[in-house]
């Protein structure tokens, strides 16, 4: 087919067409055409009341060409329109919202059955923090999670296993974000592990027994930080209440307050380089029933008739007789507590009681924190 050499009516860039379309008057190439067509969508999509008046071209916008005016080059493109920087969508948040709000509690009570070590008052401690915290702090009843060996609980799930308490404390934390308050609450034994990976400062882990201990292992203080603290976001909170025996630094918090019985306290810096144990900014608090090497107290004589862990009962009555308490204010109202049930059971000249000394303190709850504050002014919010 015979073709011809020609230059584009619209840019002048030389071309090759057939021969019979030589004498066209719309020689353009594929540039000009294309910038041609655009130009044509872009008529097509203004307003019905967008016109040019009287069809004068001099009115046209500035990216079509006018007579009089110097060829641009071939390859400088034209635009119908400015181009417009699009701001991307914001990206999701790391941790999906729950469904069962920002409140959320894990409950666990532990009784051992018929072994020689077994409690009384651990499963009745798991029912009155629930029932503390949907009347007294709104939780909502779908938010708690409990976990007891109560023979009457028929739902495997729900007993305080290894496998269960580690996957409610998942659960406790799952998609956490800020705003959240989560709550996790142990009553049973404690226990302290030889410490492997020699990042505790006495050379002892802590730990708390699983129903199944025995048999499955405990869960240690490394594993209960990184499940329920590490994960903490920026403006969420934890608090943990553990009413078992060497306790004191069950979740591994970097900074432990220690009060003597005047109400003075400073604050001891457990970090160590080989560990990060803090969280992702959030606040994580424990108040645990004793020091690491100190025992807690399964006892009847609150009430006089059911028997109740120390701490948890001590907890419960404070937080209900003085609103907006402050963490200082708490820890001497729990520890007042605990020591005239103490005298009422032993009385006043009891050698023990008589001490003051660091066993004395042993035994008393303490205070761990992922960071250093004021205890008079800081309120409690769970």
């Amino acid at each position: 087919m015979a073709s011809l050499r020609v230059r584009c009516m619209q840019c002048g860039r030389p071309i090759v067409v057939p021969m019979e379309a030589a004498y066209s008057i719309s020689i353009m190439c594929y540039a000009c055409q294309g910038q041609a067509q655009a130009q044509a969508q872009a008529r097509n999509s203004l307003p019905q009341n967008y016109y040019f008046p009287n069809n004068n071209i001099n009115n046209a916008p500035s990216y079509l060409p006018r007579p009089g005016y110097a060829r641009r080059p071939y390859n400088q493109f034209y635009y119908p329109q400015p181009l417009q920087l699009v701001a991307p969508p914001p990206s999701p948040p790391l941790t999906p919202p729950s469904s069962f709000g920002n409140k959320r509690a894990v409950l666990v009570g532990i009784s051992y059955g018929n072994q020689s070590n077994r409690l009384k008052g651990s499963v009745n401690d798991a029912q009155s923090m629930k029932y503390f915290l949907v009347n007294n702090l709104d939780f909502p009843t779908d938010s708690i999670r409990i976990l007891t060996d109560d023979p009457e609980e028929k739902n495997p799930l729900r007993i305080p296993t290894k496998y269960n308490m580690r996957m409610a404390m998942r659960w406790l934390v799952e998609g956490c974000r800020s705003g959240d308050s989560l709550l996790f609450h142990f009553s049973g034994h404690g226990s302290r592990e030889v410490d492997i990976d020699r990042d505790e400062v006495d050379g002892y882990d802590e730990a708390i027994c699983p129903v199944d201990y025995e048999h499955e292992g405990k869960i240690v203080d490394d594993e209960i930080n990184a499940t329920i603290v590490r994960p903490l976001p920026r403006g969420a909170k934890l608090h943990a209440l553990v009413d078992t025996c060497f306790s004191g630094t069950v979740l591994d918090l970097p900074f432990m307050c220690r009060m003597n019985r005047k109400g003075y306290y400073g604050w001891e810096d457990h970090r160590n380089p080989r560990a990060y144990k803090g969280t992702r900014g959030g606040l994580a608090v424990c108040i645990s029933a004793c020091d690491d090497d100190g025992n807690a107290a399964d006892t009847s004589a609150f009430s006089g008739e059911e028997s109740a862990g120390a701490l948890t009962f001590s907890f419960i009555q404070a937080m209900q007789d003085e609103p907006n308490l402050t963490y200082g204010n708490l820890l001497n109202s729990i520890r007042s507590t605990i020591r005239g049930a103490k005298e009422k059971t032993f009385g006043q000249n009891d050698r023990q009681l008589g001490m003051n000394s660091r066993m004395q303190y042993a035994h008393e709850p303490q205070l761990t924190s992922s960071e250093k504050f004021d205890i008079y002014s800081k309120s409690i919010v769970i």
